[in-house]
């Protein structure tokens, strides 16, 4: 027989639920400077020491703010790559669904923009590599377990294309014209996996 949850654990969660929320929306407004404690706190409906219980500070919440938009895209990509026909198409699909997260406003400002910023380059690009490195890894090795793509060192590779897809998610952030952008990145990142599709 299933026991009932306590109503105190599920008030918690919802406030913390609230207070990620909010984070996530203010941040991408106003950028991780230009939002303060007490906004978060008056949007999510919840005193501040309620937040302060959740969470230790500012940074904190930013981090979490941060794995609730990775962890979106990670599911979003995760769909798509299982979703599309073949292999091929599957990763072309999931490269364009990437693409098109890369003009989110969440996107670029928590992750692309101010996440190097406040996390520091050092634990960003690990948090980065905990979450789109290993879609872009199995994608990667689909390709090539599949035969769609030259066997390559799938580490490598999958390192190269990763690298590629932040460079693009980076310029596409900083473009005055993101949808151009996109475009182009899109063109020159799928030009290079044709280049290594087997003929």
């Amino acid at each position: 027989m299933a026991t009932a949850r306590p109503r105190r654990l599920e008030y918690s969660e919802a406030t913390r639920q609230a207070l990620v929320d909010s984070a996530v929306e203010l941040f991408t407004e106003h950028g991780y400077a230009g939002t303060s404690l007490e906004e978060i706190a008056r949007l999510a409906r919840v005193t501040k020491g309620a937040l302060y219980h959740h969470f230790g500070g500012k940074q904190a919440l930013f981090e979490a703010a941060f794995d609730a938009v990775e962890t979106s895209v990670v599911s979003r990509l995760g769909g798509v790559l299982s979703d599309a026909g073949d292999q091929w198409e599957a990763t072309r699909s999931g490269l364009s669904a990437f693409l098109e997260v890369c003009l989110e406003p969440s996107y670029q400002r928590i992750v692309v923009q101010d996440g190097p910023a406040v996390m520091g380059w050092e634990r960003w690009r690990a948090a980065e590599e905990s979450y789109t490195f290993g879609v872009v890894r199995a994608a990667v090795a689909g390709l090539i377990e599949s035969g769609e793509i030259d066997p390559l060192p799938i580490d490598a590779l999958a390192r190269v294309v990763f690298g590629s897809l932040s460079a693009g998610a980076t310029a596409i952030a900083a473009s005055s014209t993101p949808k151009e952008a996109r475009a182009d990145i899109g063109a020159c990142i799928e030009r290079v996996l044709q280049g290594l599709r087997t003929r």
